[in-house]
């Protein structure tokens, strides 16, 4: 355990604390999904570091504590995190939640981010969607959807938002903190994508509701949208 905070890994850091053998979170009995997860979300950012602290309305102080102490801490200090300590959440977890096979099957990454986020940590919802002018609906993480499109063939994040949203008829409604992409789904039969580029910076300019955008013809403010 490692009670006091550290903060994110940066540039050099994260390459000389994280690259390696024996580097990163052990996996064990099907956490795959929750490892990759939880290094996505605290290695080296510390948007969401409010669940480490915040005393939520809802919070259970105590997954907060081993989430903190047992796994962000020493992920960040060591580049380093035992099988053992995410398994001590995935006990918590199915304590808390509805679903008894939190310990030893596979889940959907954004189950866990529900449990984790709403029902127990009580977060408010980090982002707002609308579809085709429909009622707004409100979720913790977007998972991209789409059919297999043949020109998309190394794509990057960037293009495979705005295809999801295009797709879809999604917008944003306003611009989230935290915008939690989850990529597309692939097994071991299928996958519709041999690699995607990460897109350091992520442009939501077109994927905002009412927003107010240059028009592509004139350079002026555009009036109308099409799709």
């Amino acid at each position: 355990e490692a009670p006091e905070s550290s903060p994110p890994l940066r540039n050099e850091a994260a390459v000389r604390v994280l690259r390696g053998r024996m580097k990163g979170i052990q996996g064990h009995c099907n956490s795959c999904y929750m490892d990759a997860a939880l290094f996505s979300l605290f290695s080296c950012t510390s948007v969401l570091d409010s669940m480490l602290f915040m005393p939520f309305p809802r919070c259970d102080r105590n997954v907060q504590g081993i989430l903190r102490d047992e796994i962000v801490n020493p992920l960040r200090r060591t580049g380093f995190v035992r099988a053992s300590s995410v398994m001590h959440l995935r006990e918590q977890l199915t304590d808390k939640g509805q679903c008894s096979s939190f310990t030893n099957a596979e889940k959907d990454p954004e189950e866990f981010l529900n449990l984790i986020m709403q029902q127990i940590l009580g977060i408010e919802p980090l982002l707002k969607l609308q579809s085709g002018g429909q009622k707004e609906q409100e979720c913790y993480c977007y998972q991209i959807f789409m059919d297999k499109q043949e020109d998309l063939v190394v794509p990057d994040v960037q293009q495979l938002v705005e295809r999801s949203f295009l797709s879809s008829d999604l917008k944003l409604v306003e611009i989230p903190s935290c915008f939690i992409i989850q990529m597309p789904r692939f097994g071991k039969e299928y996958k519709m994508f041999s690699k995607i580029i990460p897109s350091l910076e992520l442009d939501i300019t077109d994927l905002l509701l009412d927003s107010p955008r240059e028009c592509c013809l004139c350079g002026d403010v555009a009036t109308l949208e099409c799709s």
